[in-house]
């Protein structure tokens, strides 16, 4: 008789609640009971010791300090006077006048992006006296439901409310001042 497969990827169950309890105690039984290690560096830091730092961590660590990295070249080649980076041996580096047209040409298109986005919004939506903003083929007219008596009322299923219905709702009961 075989052994059943040791990965999880391999387990054979018929519920996803029966794949996460295997998982669950195969995990804890992987890991020693020992008081000693689990105080070990590793365990506080929040990852076991043969499985090192998750990858994301590590990504967000490379990316944050390419970033502190870069921003300080940018600073440096931006307001450092162009003797200076001579005298430094420094001779080959973009003009002076990219440092402010990059930034303000990224900004223009986020910002023209923005109004394009929210324009196209405006070009597609129905206006509000088209039918179609009240109706369409998913509208759901509410259902009628009289219970006899002694019987319990159910839970009415999910439909739309009447347009008349909620601006008599909203605007119909105002108080006069």
């Amino acid at each position: 008789m075989s052994s059943p497969p040791s990965s999880p990827t391999s387990l054979v169950v018929s519920s996803p609640r029966k794949t996460l309890s295997l998982l669950r105690e195969r995990r804890s039984s992987a890991f020693s009971s020992d008081p000693e290690e689990k105080k070990s560096p590793a365990a506080v830091a929040g990852f076991a010791a043969e499985h090192g730092p998750k990858p994301s961590e590590v990504y967000g660590f490379v990316g944050s300090i390419t970033t502190v990295i870069a921003t300080v070249i940018y600073l440096v080649w931006a307001y450092t006077p162009e003797p200076w980076l001579h005298s430094l041996g420094i001779t080959y580096y973009p003009s002076k006048h990219w440092a402010l047209a990059v930034p303000t040409f990224v900004m223009v298109t986020v910002a023209l992006g923005i109004a394009v986005y929210i324009g196209l919004n405006f070009m597609v939506t129905p206006p509000p006296t088209s039918f179609s903003t009240m109706f369409d083929e998913y509208s759901r007219e509410p259902s009628t439901f009289v219970p006899l008596e002694g019987e319990e009322r159910p839970i009415e299923p999910i439909s739309d409310l009447d347009i008349s219905y909620v601006n008599d709702l909203m605007f119909g009961q105002t108080s006069k001042l």
